[in-house]
């Protein structure tokens, strides 16, 4: 038998060490940021894949976690507006960690791509969570040479990147998020009291969302829909209760809404939240009416607590709401649509709780965390074998 080639016998051993993936955030600045990035490190491989962070902004509050489970997190300290110095400091990082494979997200993470070809770093990943402005749009399609393959959350957001950014759909992968269903499960017993004296109630049936309140949340035309509600004769709309979970500039129009009705106690605002699991377990319905959806991490965390949605119809919302069996889709900005949606769910209790419980089985089913990460480790997977595809074929 031939001597077999030193290159082909060391790909039939282990790699001497785990290939460096660096992902780049903008800042570890809300627990959402960190419970993602963390659920995915924690179910990919050890043996083949480690971990460093690189955070544009100071990492914030939420990184504690992180670094318990021995992932290295270097701060490049970006000033607010222009500082063209961080992409050297940027580059000095990359330089020191050498990692195999630079992992960026979103609008802020792109510029990081061209450093990192600068950097000589082999392979590289740009994930859209959301629609990107159209600054960065352009910016996008400019550093698109320099990406070896895109991760969207949605086929909106994919036929987006191929039609408006001209990305190669062969370089294109969808792969939803992952919600933890065990940290976001059912209420196992009676509604907890939450509120305000007087907001809860035995019987009461609380209207739910969770989100950035601004133009784009639309909030305000779920309240215009609550007061319409309880403005009605119906005696079932006697129960309501509106709690809008977050922050922003809509806040307080929403609540001088409330105010000017005379609503204002049975309605909960209370900005934004570090506890929104036992939050989402005290609401009967989760209602989304934003006026676009690029991610759906606010649905999916619903649907895992067993919560039918009534979301308006757009981008990825239609994906996840299947209107009749986990919820009820309504067009933007009908506020007697969506009365009318969350009618049927205040009026008829058997139909939330059908339509809950096949939300929660369709998160287990299709939207593990387990899942998501073997979508991604099949990315970094096929990225990387091809350097050993082509040492195979040396002679």
């Amino acid at each position: 038998m031939g001597a077999q080639h030193p290159r082909e016998l060391s790909l039939c051993e282990p790699p001497e060490r785990p290939r460096l993936v660096v992902h780049v955030v903008d800042a570890l600045d809300t627990a959402q940021t960190e419970h993602e990035l963390l659920n995915l490190i924690r179910h990919l491989p050890a043996d083949r894949y480690r971990h460093a962070i690189v955070c544009l902004r100071d990492s914030g509050a939420y990184e504690g976690e992180m670094r318990e489970h021995g992932i290295e997190i270097v701060n490049l300290h970006k000033q607010a507006g222009r500082d063209p110095l961080h992409y050297l400091r940027m580059f000095t990082v990359l330089r020191a960690l050498r990692p195999d494979l630079v992992h960026t997200r979103n609008g802020p993470g792109l510029p990081a791509q061209l450093v990192a070809a600068l950097a000589g770093v082999k392979w590289r990943v740009h994930a859209e969570h959301g629609r990107t402005a159209a600054r960065a749009g352009l910016l996008c399609r400019v550093l698109r040479p320099f990406i070896d393959h895109f991760i969207v959350v949605s086929s909106d957001l994919e036929q987006w990147l191929v039609e408006s950014v001209g990305a190669e759909p062969a370089r294109v992968s969808q792969i939803a998020n992952g919600v933890d269903s065990v940290q976001f499960h059912p209420r196992l017993g009676p509604s907890a009291a939450i509120g305000p004296p007087g907001f809860m109630h035995d019987g009461a049936f609380v209207v739910g969302a969770v989100g950035r309140m601004d133009d784009v949340g639309n909030h305000t035309t779920l309240v215009e829909a609550f007061l319409r509600l309880i403005a009605s004769p119906h005696p079932a709309h006697r129960r309501l209760r509106l709690l809008l979970v977050g922050d922003g500039p809509a806040r307080a129009e929403c609540q001088a809404l409330l105010h000017r009705a005379g609503a204002a106690a049975r309605a909960w605002l209370p900005g934004a939240r570090t506890d929104v699991p036992q939050l989402l377990r005290a609401m009967d319905l989760f209602v989304l009416p934003s006026l676009s959806e690029d991610s759906s991490n606010a649905i999916l965390q619903a649907m895992a607590t067993g919560l039918p949605v009534v979301a308006s119809a757009v981008g990825a919302n239609t994906e996840l709401v299947h209107p009749g069996f986990t919820g009820i889709l309504v067009p933007p900005l009908s506020t007697e649509l969506l009365a009318a949606a969350i009618a049927d769910y205040c009026r008829i209790p058997d139909l939330a709780a059908r339509h809950g419980a096949r939300a929660r089985s369709q998160v287990i089913a299709r939207h593990s965390i387990p899942a998501m990460a073997r979508d991604y480790l099949a990315v970094y997977d096929a990225l990387t074998r091809s350097e050993a595809d082509d040492l195979r074929r040396v002679p």
